[in-house]
C-alpha cells in the first residue's frame, strides 16, 4: 500500500520553513566557514560519479530536518522495482528498471525482466544482421522520449561510434529535416527505425509514410512498438519489429529496444555499458539508506528549493559539449513527470511542484544567460555537471573548462563584494556539483538513472503520479479537429475558439 503523501501543513514542513527562515540572512560562504568540513560531508560518490550538495542553502540541522521527508522513499523504491502498480491512473507498472536490472523481487518483475532480456537478444540479431548488410546509414524516426533518448546517447557518445552507420534523426512534423537529410541518403543504402509506442504517434507516422514511399519498398523499414500489427500493417516485416510494453514509459524507454539506433551506432558490447550503469545507480538507490541515497539527496534538494525556498526554476549546465542535448533531454523527464497539480488519490497538491527546468552548455552559456543568474531578480537553483577526464587530446583546454565550472558554481554561491552597486554580486546562488570520472557508456549510464530516481522521489514526496502524461492530450485533440480546415476539407467557420477562428482565416488568405 502506497504511503500517503506528507500535507503542506504538517510538523515535517513546518519546520523545515523555520529553518529556511533561519537560515535566511546566513550567506553561503557563512555556512561553510561556519563547518569547514561541510565541502567533505555534503558529498557522496557513487561509482564513477561524484555529487557535492555543499552549496545548497541548508545546514546539517535543516538537512536532518529534510531528510524526514525520505521516510516513504525506501519502501517506494521497493514498489518500483517490483512492479507494483505505481502507475495509478493507468493501472500499471513502472517496470524500466527491469530493462536493465535483475533486482526485483516476485512473478512481475521476473516477468517483466525474462521479457526484456529475450528482447535485447532479438535487437543483438538485428544488429548484427544490418552489420553484415550494406546499409551505411541509419534514420531513426520517434519523438519525445522515442527521439531524445537515443538521440543524447549517440551525440555524447561519439567517441564509441565505430563508424559503421552514419546515424540520423528525424523528430519534428516539420518536413524541413525531411527536405535536408534526403538528398544525402541512398535508398539502397539505408534502414529506417519507426519508433513509436502506440504506433499512432502522428510526427512518427508522417515522417514514416515519407520515408517508406522514399524507400520504395525495399524492406527496410523497422520498427520498435509495442503495437506490432499496427507496424506489420503500415508495412514492416514482422521480423523486423522490436517489441515495447506498456509499463515502459517513452521518457523512461531508451534502456529498451528504442535504444536499437544507440546499438547501431555505438555496438552492442557498449549499449550493453549503458545499461549496466545504469544498473549499478538501481542498486545504489534501492540499497543505500536514504541518507546516503545520491538520488534521495538530489530530489530532497529540490523540493528544498522549490517548497520551502520558493524557487520556480531549475537550471542544468553540463561543462562538456558532448552532453549539449542534457538539458533538452531533463526537460522531458522532470517537466512530463512532474508537471501536475492533481495528486494520485485525485487531490491538489498543496504544495508546488515541478520547476521549471532549462539549461545549456557551459562555457558557452556564461556569455548568454548567465548575467541574470549572477545579478538578476530570481534565485535559480542549479546542477553542474563536469567531466573530470576529457576525451580529446588537448588538456589546456580541458584545464579551461574545469576552471570556469569551478569559479560559476563558487561565483554564484558566494558572491563577492563590489566597489559600487552595479559589480556587487550578492551570491547566495544555490547549486550542486555532478562530476564524472570521465565520460564513457558506463558513466552515463549510471547520470541518467540518477535523475530518474530524483523524479520518482519527488513525485513520492508530492504524491503524484511521474508515469503519466495527460497534459499532453489536450492540445492533441485540439489539433486533430483543426487539421482538416487547413487541409481543406472543412470550414473555418466551424472553429469554436475566436481567436484560433480569425487565425486559421489569415493563414489560409495568405496561402
Amino acid at each position: 500500500m502506497a504511503r500517503p503523501p506528507i500535507p503542506a501543513d504538517s510538523e515535517t514542513w513546518s519546520l523545515l520553513r523555520a529553518h529556511a527562515a533561519r537560515l535566511a540572512d546566513r550567506p553561503l560562504a557563512r555556512l561553510m566557514a561556519d563547518d569547514p568540513a561541510r565541502g567533505r560531508d555534503f558529498g557522496l560518490r557513487m561509482g564513477s560519479l561524484h555529487a557535492c550538495f555543499a552549496r545548497q542553502r541548508y545546514d546539517r540541522a535543516a538537512r536532518e530536518a529534510l531528510f524526514a521527508l525520505a521516510a516513504p522513499l525506501p519502501a517506494a523504491f521497493r514498489r518500483l522495482f517490483d512492479g507494483e502498480t505505481v502507475n495509478v491512473s493507468e493501472g500499471r507498472p513502472a517496470l524500466h528498471t527491469a530493462l536493465r536490472s535483475d533486482l526485483g523481487q516476485g512473478a512481475v518483475a521476473a516477468a517483466a525482466r525474462a521479457e526484456a532480456l529475450a528482447a535485447r537478444e532479438r535487437m543483438a540479431r538485428l544488429v548484427a544482421g544490418l552489420e553484415q548488410s550494406g546499409i551505411t546509414d541509419i534514420v531513426n524516426i520517434g519523438i519525445g522520449g522515442s527521439d531524445l533518448g537515443p538521440r543524447l546517447a549517440v551525440q555524447s557518445l561519439a567517441e564509441f561510434d565505430r563508424g559503421r552507420f552514419r546515424t540520423h534523426f528525424l523528430f519534428n512534423a516539420d518536413a524541413s529535416g525531411v527536405q535536408r537529410l534526403l538528398p544525402h541518403l541512398d535508398p539502397e543504402r539505408t534502414a529506417v527505425l519507426l519508433v513509436s509506442k502506440s504506433f499512432g504517434t502522428q510526427e512518427t507516422l508522417l515522417n514514416g509514410s515519407i520515408l517508406k514511399d522514399w524507400l520504395a519498398g525495399r524492406g527496410r523499414l523497422y520498427a520498435v512498438t509495442a503495437a506490432v500489427d499496427k507496424a506489420v500493417a503500415f508495412g514492416v516485416p514482422g521480423s523486423q519489429v522490436l517489441p515495447m510494453w506498456d509499463w515502459v514509459g517513452g521518457r523512461f524507454s531508451l534502456w529498451s529496444p528504442v535504444g536499437l539506433c544507440i546499438a547501431l551506432a555505438l555496438g552492442m558490447a557498449n549499449f550493453d555499458e549503458l545499461l549496466a550503469g545504469a544498473a549499478e545507480m538501481d542498486r545504489h538507490v534501492l540499497e543505500s539508506p536514504p541518507g546516503r541515497n545520491l538520488a534521495a539527496w538530489h530530489a530532497l534538494t529540490m523540493a528544498w528549493n522549490r517548497d520551502v525556498l520558493g524557487l520556480g526554476t531549475h537550471a542544468v549546465m553540463p561543462y562538456d559539449e558532448r552532453l549539449d542535448l542534457l538539458p533538452d533531454y531533463l526537460q522531458q523527464l522532470v517537466m512530463e513527470s512532474l508537471g501536475k497539480t492533481v495528486r494520485s488519490d485525485d487531490t491538489a497538491s498543496p504544495v508546488p511542484t515541478v520547476p521549471v527546468l532549462w539549461g545549456a552548455t557551459g562555457t558557452s552559456s556564461q556569455h548568454s544567460f548567465f548575467q541574470a543568474l549572477h545579478q538578476g531578480s530570481d534565485l535559480v537553483p542549479a546542477d553542474f555537471i563536469g567531466v573530470v577526464r576529457p576525451a580529446h587530446g588537448y588538456p589546456g583546454s580541458h584545464d579551461v573548462v574545469l576552471a570556469n565550472l569551478l569559479a560559476q558554481a563558487e561565483a554564484l554561491a558566494n558572491g563577492s563584494p563590489g566597489d559600487a552597486p552595479q559589480r556587487h554580486y550578492d551570491g547566495g546562488r544555490p547549486n550542486t556539483m555532478l562530476l564524472l570520472d570521465e565520460l564513457t557508456p558506463r558513466s552515463l549510464g549510471s547520470l541518467l538513472a540518477l535523475y530518474e530516481h530524483s523524479v520518482y522521489a519527488l513525485s513520492v514526496v508530492w504524491g503524484i503520479n511521474a508515469f503519466d502524461q495527460w497534459g499532453v492530450e489536450l492540445g492533441k485533440r485540439l489539433a486533430s479537429g483543426l487539421l482538416p480546415v487547413l487541409s481543406g476539407r472543412g470550414s473555418a467557420d466551424d472553429i469554436a475558439d475566436p481567436v484560433t477562428r480569425a487565425l486559421v482565416t489569415e493563414i489560409l488568405a495568405r496561402r
